[in-house]
């Protein structure tokens, strides 16, 4: 943890206090505001007169202020425990009134209440150059509930997303031509989610959009198919689109991960020559499904990424729509249970959890008031300090069930929250997909070897350099060479980051230093096949708590796979600090760890838990393929390293995917997979018009 954490924190501590009593209620005359509410905005020069000098608040620039000010209390906690926390649609900040910019939407009295960012915060959200005399084309009259079909896939209900400004899909922002153009291309984005199977063709949109728009359409449509919005996945409409030979450049992929089996299938239809370099057996990198069995008895059991988060939108939950694979919705249950294995008192639990989210609440408030200083400190250290403060009004039984949350938190973000930044470590938050989070039926194996079918990969070929420049690219794999006109890097953060890869020249200095800055932390899991199923089908998740703040994230948080795995399967998931410790443990001693506590909760209820009959222990932070399991911003960090990571280098010779390359969607399967899709609108030799 850096230096200034402490000294910062040492000077705050005498007002932690006063700062709790003000943000919980500002106007000491009104007892109607709670600190329980997350959009409540502090009046600024109110808390000048209280704190504001004591917590050294300091200017940003716009970039900075406006990310630190629009974070709420973050949904990334619930990561491991989704408490009611589904809608039908994304839960988003951003305030929009479709009709009123619309104006031809049968549902004139629905608004909704979203939050995300998605364009640059200069830009107008209901520019000022429409003139609503003008005609606003009418499609149908369904525009509401088209845009809300859109927002599900990241695209605002009023203004550009940023890849469409940079794609220059119209030469003005703004103006009666950008709300004509959104509507074209909300309706072409729910056309084509009526049905996934199918490919949506250009023409049968002809007829509905004014020929005076068609120009319109051409924009909208190409920039959606070659940015991988609709006719992207494995359904037979999308495979026949493949061309039997290939007609533009050769493109090296380095990875045969989501990342790189997305980015190989659109080029390949796009008509280049691909071959994919990857260093395992297999493809799927950190999606792994391993088959285990024993004694008649089988289950598919996910030992990378497992669960969908958040499926509105999701590309992943398209691709099991394509492919009539069911999704289970993860169960909001999930029983607590003490120590010595007696279940946590679900009022006490509920206590807690509340007092938890109004810590992080504190925690958010706090950086508020810190600007640029936040940056500099970790989200442990704030908490910590909050801790501190509050620690003599808790029970031994209260702190161990904060301590849940605090593993549940370092699970969310595979990283220590002593290196978690206080500034940024929830960036992502306000473009969560939205809806459930949800297992897929027999795994997400299923969906890698869907996407890797006919993908011309090599196995077993770790590359060891790149080197690219304006002529093309070399990639060594042993003492094979593989030249190609451009690379694509998939390999994870963690394996940028111990430099097994050189590159040829040097990567840019300014890529370098943001491959430090972020961080790449570890989950583990053990896996356990049992004869029979004696936890019960009622519930998906339960957790166990530990009276040893070091080993809180060890057998934390139990996956009960037996609904989709196609047997009696549990897994034991062990986070933050306890799950680098794991990577030593002989699997014998986790097991029977595992065991003791399976035995601690369910033998007082005179339920016999039997030996499993196959156990498997994951090492992900020693696997060299990965050397960790996913993303996080360490402080110090931003999300402006996610688009250092993802930017060209070498004359758009060299280009980079994965989850550590999205600041929308890091530490995602999905954000791996949109990833790869995304890299296709940078390829120089692609027009867009061939599409």
């Amino acid at each position: 943890m850096p230096e200034t954490d402490h000294s910062l924190f040492s000077s705050l501590n005498e007002n932690l206090l006063e700062f709790d009593r003000f943000v919980s209620n500002p106007n000491p005359n009104s007892d109607q505001i709670s600190d329980l509410n997350p959009n409540y905005e502090i009046d600024s020069t109110n808390l000048a007169s209280h704190s504001i000098s004591d917590f050294n608040v300091s200017c940003s620039e716009p970039s900075t202020s406006s990310n630190l000010l629009t974070l709420t209390i973050p949904r990334k906690r619930r990561r491991g425990r989704p408490r009611s926390t589904t809608s039908s649609i994304p839960s988003y900040n951003q305030v929009f009134s479709i009709p009123q910019i619309y104006g031809n939407s049968g549902s004139s009295n629905v608004t909704g209440n979203f939050s995300a960012q998605f364009a640059r915060p200069n830009l107008q959200r209901n520019p000022s150059s429409v003139d609503l005399s003008e005609e606003i084309i009418v499609i149908n009259r369904e525009a509401t509930a088209e845009a809300l079909t859109a927002l599900t896939a990241g695209f605002p209900a009023d203004s550009l997303t940023d890849e469409e400004i940079d794609a220059g899909v119209l030469p003005v922002v703004g103006g009666i031509e950008q709300v004509n153009y959104i509507l074209i291309r909300n309706h072409i984005i729910t056309k084509w989610r009526e049905n996934v199977s199918n490919w949506v063709a250009k023409e049968m949109f002809l007829d509905v959009i004014p020929k005076h728009c068609h120009w319109l359409l051409d924009t909208a449509y190409d920039f959606l198919v070659s940015h991988g919005y609709v006719n992207f996945g494995v359904a037979p409409a999308i495979k026949e689109r493949f061309p039997t030979e290939p007609s533009k450049g050769s493109v090296i992929i380095i990875g045969a991960g989501l990342a790189g089996l997305a980015a190989a299938r659109q080029l390949m239809r796009f008509g280049f020559k691909v071959t994919v370099l990857e260093g395992r057996k297999r493809a799927g990198g950190r999606v792994y499904t391993k088959k285990m069995d024993g004694l008649n008895k089988t289950a598919a059991a996910d030992l990378g990424g497992s669960v969908l988060t958040g499926t509105l939108g999701n590309p992943l939950g398209i691709l099991a729509r394509q492919l009539s694979y069911p999704l289970h919705k993860v169960r909001d249950k999930c029983p607590l249970y003490r120590v010595d294995g007696s279940p946590v008192d679900s009022a006490l639990d509920s206590k807690v959890e509340t007092a938890f989210n109004k810590l992080l609440d504190k925690a958010s408030r706090l950086r508020q008031l810190m600007g640029e200083i936040s940056q500099d400190v970790s989200l442990g250290a704030a908490l910590d300090t909050f801790n501190n403060v509050y620690g003599d009004a808790v029970t031994n039984e209260e702190l161990s069930l904060f301590n849940w949350h605090f593993a549940n938190l370092e699970y969310a973000n595979a990283g220590l929250l002593s290196k978690l930044s206080l500034a940024f470590w929830d960036q992502d938050d306000p473009y969560d997909m939205g809806g459930d989070h949800c297992f897929l039926s027999g795994g997400n194996g299923k969906l890698v070897q869907a996407l890797a079918e006919n993908v011309p990969i090599i196995y077993e070929k770790t590359v060891t350099s790149i080197h690219y420049g304006s002529n093309g690219v070399q990639v060594s794999a042993g003492n094979q060479v593989y030249e190609g006109e451009m690379a694509l890097c998939t390999v994870p953060l963690g394996v940028l980051k111990c430099g097994s890869i050189k590159f040829i020249p040097e990567l840019p200095q300014k890529k370098i230093d943001g491959i430090k800055r972020l961080g790449f932390g570890c989950l583990n899991k053990v896996a356990m096949l049992f004869p029979h199923v004696f936890w019960g089908t009622d519930l998906d998740t339960f957790g166990h708590l530990s009276d040893d703040p070091l080993r809180r994230g060890e057998f934390f948080l139990f996956y009960s796979y037996a609904t989709v795995a196609g047997g009696p399967l549990l897994l034991a998931l062990v986070a933050g600090e306890a799950a680098y410790k794991f990577e030593s443990m002989p699997p014998t001693d986790a097991v029977t760890h595992v065991l003791q506590i399976l035995r601690g909760i369910y033998e007082p209820q005179g339920i016999t838990v039997p030996e499993p009959i196959q156990t498997v222990c994951t090492r992900w932070g020693s696997d060299p393929f990965c050397l960790g399991s996913y993303s996080n911003v360490a402080v110090g960090a931003s999300g402006d390293d996610y688009d250092i990571l993802a930017e060209t280098v070498g004359d758009g010779r060299l280009f980079f995917a994965g989850e550590a390359t999205t600041r929308r969607y890091p530490a995602t399967m999905h954000g791996a997979f949109l990833s790869g899709l995304e890299k296709l609108l940078t390829w120089p030799i692609m027009p867009v018009h061939e599409l």
